[in-house]
């Protein structure tokens, strides 16, 4: 097992790693919409939120030598499914081409109480 950290995305406010590799499969740890540098709230925005997160995953998905493509899964926490249609444009703008795996739950609350928060596993193509 080999620990994943870059300055590129939120340090992690607990007990866990931002990314942790076993084999050839990376995962992830939950992104919330925190802007790095500054460790605070993107805004209240969901398409903000959802864009932040997606970034955040990605910055860690790239510190561990993986690219978008290689993300094989996503699991997406919301306090308000009723966004889920705005988040899904930004999703899929995001990934493009490119569709991995996921699901959407609603969940009461989330850290810092944001609006969203996205896990994801990448897998190294051999």
């Amino acid at each position: 097992m080999k620990t994943i950290i870059t300055k590129d995305a939120p340090a992690a406010i607990g007990a866990y790693s931002q990314g942790v590799w076993v084999a050839n499969t990376l995962y992830v740890s939950g992104q919330i919409p925190f802007v790095p540098e500054t460790m605070t709230l993107v805004s209240q925005d969901i398409k903000d939120q959802t864009k932040q997160s997606l970034d955040n995953v990605y910055a860690i998905v790239k510190a561990a030598g993986l690219k978008k493509e290689d993300i094989v899964k996503c699991t997406i926490y919301m306090t308000n499914l009723g966004d889920f249609q705005v988040m899904n444009q930004v999703y899929g703008a995001f990934f493009g081409e490119h569709k991995p795996a996921r699901a959407a739950v609603e969940v009461r609350r989330l850290p810092r109480d944001v609006q969203i928060e996205i896990d994801a596993i990448a897998i190294k193509s051999t």
